[in-house]
């Protein structure tokens, strides 16, 4: 069994539909379950979709319309009069959301955007599942929703992972008992749903961390990831010149990069593959024939610098109102707000007095203060940067400091991460 996700990117068009049939052809030779996530940038326009009904805006039908359109541009391109079955499939789920749309949100926003967000998942991989049916490469299409398992926990599902093996097995299994050929599975990636069949979703960008549950699950001999980049790279090409591709990296690396924020790779990805020892391959869907990247066990020698940059974040300052220490109790209770909140602290430092924090920058970021300013004194910097190097240099800094200012600091002997205003 073989894993292969694609992102939205490789599938944004009817053209890069059908790269993705030419690269299921191209290494089609054993059992592969496709993990697909939604089409373009249709998360970001499902997120506004999902602002617009919990404030009661009848906005909400105009973007349901923009995304339909996009939806159906695509489909013209693809399927043709004698699809109609696979055509009226589709459009059953726009169907379903118009229709829940017309509800009553819930006072839970984060409940109402797993109910809509993972439209996205669910229509983009319907598409691409018929099809690959047209083009003679038969396969099942089966429901996230319905094999990983999670907590209600809306937005950031916690798999139960015992629950999740057991299903995944035994579905699959149920397909290949009977026959010696090899079999095409497609589904979703970023969802999952709980066992009362609510769905959830698994976090942003979640469609990896998908692809790594269901080769944990089958015990797949590989996870390849499809991206725009030819590889595994030193830095974002977006924010940074001069990138160098890393050929292999090993596990623990790999991880470190994803804690600090590297966006090649989710966070959860590594993890369950490390357990299982399954190589992940990051590899470009416009060379698919190139190699690309490989994280996999082995001893890392030669160590090149990368570099993580997360724009949009906030440093705090926090201090008792009495002038105690920062001690363990006051620790405790800071950490238990921020997870509140549901902020991950991306920096954190503290004195005797103080203790600082850098997060990402969310729209809840007032609730958090206030609730901090209950027991605290909070000071805060907004619109600042986190700068991570992995094996920096005396070298690392120099071009990242142009007309920067560094307002803290922190280092040990393999990452450096500076603060920039």
């Amino acid at each position: 069994m073989k894993i292969f996700k694609f992102g939205g990117a490789s599938s944004q068009n009817a053209n890069g539909i059908r790269n993705i049939v030419n690269i299921i052809r191209e290494f089609y030779d054993k059992n592969i379950i496709i993990v697909i996530s939604a089409i373009g940038k249709t998360t970001n326009e499902l997120e506004r979709l999902v602002a617009a009904f919990f404030a009661n805006s009848e906005e909400k039908y105009t973007l349901l319309d923009e995304i339909v359109s996009k939806h159906n541009a695509i489909m013209a391109e693809l399927f043709d009069n004698t699809d109609s079955a696979a055509i009226a499939d589709i459009q059953s789920q726009f169907h379903l959301l118009k229709n829940y749309l017309g509800k009553e949100p819930s006072e839970n926003y984060n409940f109402e955007y797993d109910q809509i967000v993972p439209f996205g998942e669910i229509i983009a991989s319907k598409i691409i599942a018929h099809y690959l049916n047209k083009e003679k490469l038969t396969n099942h299409w089966l429901d996230a929703r319905k094999l990983i398992i999670t907590d209600n926990s809306y937005r950031e599902g916690e798999v139960n992972w015992k629950k999740t093996e057991k299903k995944i097995q035994k579905t699959i299994q149920r397909f290949l008992e009977n026959t010696n050929n090899k079999q095409l599975f497609v589904t979703q990636g970023f969802i999952g749903g709980t066992t009362e069949n609510i769905t959830t979703t698994l976090g942003r960008e979640g469609s990896d961390f998908s692809a790594a549950i269901f080769a944990y699950s089958t015990n797949a001999e590989g996870v390849t990831i499809w991206k725009d980049v030819d590889g595994l790279l030193n830095a974002d090409p977006k924010q940074f010149s001069d990138t160098v591709q890393l050929d292999k990296i090993p596990y623990y690396e790999a991880i470190e990069l994803a804690y600090y924020g590297a966006s090649v790779i989710h966070p959860k990805t590594i993890k369950p593959l490390q357990n299982k020892n399954i190589p992940l391959y990051v590899k470009s869907f416009i060379h698919y024939k190139d190699k690309g990247s490989i994280i996999h066990d082995f001893t890392q020698k030669k160590k090149i610098p990368c570099y993580i940059k997360k724009t949009n974040q906030m440093l705090l300052s926090i201090s008792p109102k009495d002038f105690s220490f920062i001690a363990e109790e006051n620790l405790s209770t800071i950490f238990a707000i921020f997870a509140f909140f549901g902020f991950k602290i991306n920096l954190m430092q503290n004195s005797a007095l103080s203790f600082s924090v850098c997060v990402d920058e969310r729209s809840n970021w007032q609730e958090l203060i206030e609730e901090l300013q209950t027991e605290f004194y909070v000071k805060y910097n907004k619109n600042i940067e986190l700068l991570t190097i992995r094996h920096y240099n005396k070298n690392s800094l120099t071009k990242e400091l142009k007309d920067k200012k560094i307002i803290l600091e922190q280092r040990n002997r393999t990452t450096l991460q500076v603060i920039l205003k």
